[in-house]
């Protein structure tokens, strides 16, 4: 797996909440099993930027395909609940047979957008609802986020430092990479995924010799070119013992300083003074590397300021989801899974199924997006709508009759460019950290009329039954 879905690779029965098998049972009762379509997308992109880049597709693919019940798990669920015995050798048996469409990842999409469209019969469809969000809500959200970042850095390096606070480092390792991180701090994730593998030195190798002197010396002998924290005691001190040391090595060994990384306090002022040092002394080509809690805003901020810094090292924010300080919102990319179609065989196309929540309500039918011009807007529509007129369809089919569609889980250098290029690609309004406005996303006139012809019935329907009482 490429996430962390589950330690074990033949578990994931159990990766549900449990009121999916209980909701499983109580259709199962009733003999609800008929073909079911659900949509995952989410209602804002993260840090209130425009954009999702959506990632994680392929640990959610693996999951659906994957996705049984082991004697073990079924003994488990029977001491939970009071099931049916043959509820249980019916969960035994289940295996996804259904269709699965989805945005391919390094895809851009924008809020209330079908991100994937699941269909199968109900069970099946709702069973993997916790995985596929899971996956594709995590890793989603670590790309948009870190996509910020790069966008922030205008061309400088930023590198991800998360593994110490990451709730699951491999998915932020893989997501910031397709997001643009040049590089991760992660030794086993540079090795799973071939990604380059950077770092500096830790403030407690500072502090294991008796003074910076031993210790600069010590890690410039070690390595051809080394990087140096300068910031465990004094700045300004630890300057004059870099540079002086950096002539000394690189005359003797021919080692070379190839960058110095702050690490705290003022850091568009600790900047200024280390690129004037360098510059001073013949030391134009080290680079400046910066960390401490970074983010898209105060990425942002250092570059506004014109701080010479050439590389950002970005750990909890990537790692974690802190709320933004653009809008407060919380972290995290906030998918949701909505059940919008429902075809038991006995009418005619099936029914569409709709939510009417004040302020979460959902758009019924079977789903397609399609992307008008460059960027021009995107356009929400039912599967039996015509394609409009140059139209691209975002939604592909990944799993068909529970088969993985060959070519849907492409190597991961291939997402990384898909998902740079789409990233060049997007309109620099829609780039923003803060966009004036939001991306425009339409719905046909057709779905349009369903959604309101289904709300009227839903509400009239609630309207007679008052009466009845």
């Amino acid at each position: 797996m490429t996430g962390a879905l589950s330690e074990d690779a033949d578990s994931f029965g159990l990766v549900t909440d449990l009121y999916h098998p209980d909701a499983a049972y109580v259709a199962w009762r009733l003999g609800r099993l008929g073909v079911t379509t659900f949509d995952m997308y989410t209602r804002r992109a993260p840090g209130g930027g425009s954009f999702i880049l959506v990632a994680g597709l392929e640990t959610a693919i693996e999951f659906v395909r994957n996705f049984r019940y082991r004697d073990r798990d079924l003994r488990y669920l029977s001491q939970v609940r009071d099931y049916d015995p043959a509820f249980l050798d019916f969960l035994g048996n289940l295996r996804f047979s259904g269709d699965v469409h989805a945005m391919p990842e390094g895809s851009i999409a924008f809020p209330n957008e079908p991100l994937v469209r699941v269909t199968a019969p109900f069970p099946e469809a709702l069973l993997v609802e916790a995985g596929v969000l899971q996956a594709i809500n995590a890793a989603s959200w670590v790309a948009t986020k870190a996509a910020r970042m790069t966008i922030a850095a205008r061309g400088r390096r930023v590198a991800e430092f998360a593994l110490r606070r990451a709730a699951a480092p491999f998915i932020v390792a893989r997501s910031a990479y397709i997001g643009g991180c040049s590089s991760t701090s992660f030794v086993a994730a540079a090795e799973r995924y071939r990604l380059s593998a950077t770092g500096t030195i830790p403030h407690a190798l500072v502090q294991l010799f008796p003074d910076e002197r031993e210790a600069f010396i010590a890690v410039a002998e070690t390595f051809s070119r080394y990087t140096v924290l300068i910031d465990t005691y004094d700045i300004g001190a630890a300057m004059e013992t870099v540079v002086e040391i950096a002539h000394d090595v690189q005359e003797r060994l021919g080692h070379l300083l190839a960058a110095v990384r702050l690490d705290s306090g003022d850091l568009e002022t600790g900047s200024r003074f280390v690129r004037g040092v360098l510059d001073r002394e013949g030391l134009g080509a080290t680079r400046i590397l910066v960390s401490g809690d970074l983010d898209e805003e105060s990425i942002d901020a250092l570059v506004q300021s014109g701080a010479p810094v050439d590389a950002f090292g970005v750990g909890t924010s990537l790692g974690t989801t802190p709320g933004s300080r653009i809008d407060g919102q919380a972290g995290g990319l906030g998918g949701v899974y909505k059940a919008v179609h429902y075809d038991d065989g006995t009418t005619g196309g099936g029914r569409p199924l709709v939510k009417l929540s004040a302020d979460k309500g959902t758009l019924p039918g079977r789903k397609e997006v399609f992307r008008l011009g460059h960027y021009q807007r995107d356009v929400i529509q039912l599967v039996d709508e015509p394609r409009p007129e140059g139209g691209l369809r975002l939604l592909r089919p990944v799993i068909k009759c529970g088969a993985v569609v060959a070519g849907s889980t492409p190597p991961l250098a291939e997402i990384w460019e898909f998902a740079q290029n789409n990233l060049r690609d997007l309109p620099e309004p829609f780039r923003a950290l803060a966009p004036a406005s939001p991306y425009p996303v339409v719905l046909s006139q057709a779905l349009t009329d369903l959604h309101d012809r289904v709300v009227s019935e839903r509400r009239a329907g609630f309207s007679a039954r008052s009466g009845d009482e």
